[in-house]
């Protein structure tokens, strides 16, 4: 049984993948979480799987839209005082060439990512502790140079560098942004099942572990920037070594 802690997490995103899993390691580690997501369906669901592992674990959840202020605004003032924030909202999908780039894409995957994270930062000040902590999601695409990830590399590239700048803006309190790699969550469910395996094994062939990496991998290293009090403005890779384009 893990002996609880009187710090409050909560995790926008928490209700799938990599949210999802850091979710269930700090609630072993003793956090009280806060949940959140858009779809009711899936927090649901999520409360479910996180509660299923012990009647004493602290979680709760909400649906809010990281998109709309008004309702993170609503959100934060019925969550209250907390401690750390994590966000990992993200959109899945979005590899394309510049050739095919559509105006309505760069504006779902910006208000989708970029927008929903800085808002949802925004919003939690209110309530967040004057030295509590925020980790933000990027991604490798930031540091690639592969066809097809001009939009991807663009947004991940803006959080993880809003991360460092809001390490600064908004001290003492921390903020850091996670970089994953190619990780097995829902994300890439817009690539069909038949081919998934072989889509992820291909993105990983040059990475110097070889293989995909697992959400609770990632988690394991958000919950080092929530608990470490003195890592602030850093961006953590957790990518199997995906910059390092090893050929075999």
């Amino acid at each position: 049984m893990a002996q609880h802690t009187s710090e409050r997490v909560v995790i926008l995103g928490g209700t799938s993948g990599i949210g999802l899993a850091t979710a269930d390691l700090l609630l072993d580690r003793g956090f009280e979480v806060v949940v959140a997501g858009r779809d009711g369906e899936r927090l649901a669901q999520a409360l479910k799987t996180l509660a299923a592992k012990g009647e004493d674990r602290p979680v709760t959840g909400a649906t809010v839209d990281a998109t709309d202020r008004a309702q993170l605004g609503a959100f934060f003032a019925q969550v209250g005082a907390f401690d750390h924030l994590v966000v990992t909202v993200t959109r899945n999908g979005g590899v394309t060439s510049l050739a095919d780039l559509e105006g309505d894409l760069v504006r779902e995957h910006s208000e989708g990512k970029l927008l929903a994270q800085l808002l949802a930062v925004q919003a939690a000040l209110g309530t967040l502790r004057a030295d509590g902590s925020v980790t933000l999601l990027g991604a490798v695409s930031s540091q690639l140079s592969g066809p097809g990830l001009v939009l991807l590399g663009a947004m991940n590239s803006a959080v993880e560098t809003a991360s460092r700048i809001l390490a600064a803006e908004l001290a003492p309190r921390r903020v850091n942004a996670i970089s994953p790699g190619v990780i097995e969550t829902p994300w890439w469910d817009w690539v069909p099942q038949e081919v998934r395996a072989e889509t992820l094994a291909g993105a990983t062939s040059t990475t110097a572990v070889g293989r995909p990496g697992r959400a609770e991998e990632v988690a394991h290293a958000i919950a080092f920037l929530v608990e470490n009090g003195y890592t602030t403005g850093v961006v953590l890779p957790v990518d199997g070594g995906a910059r390092l384009n090893i050929q075999r």
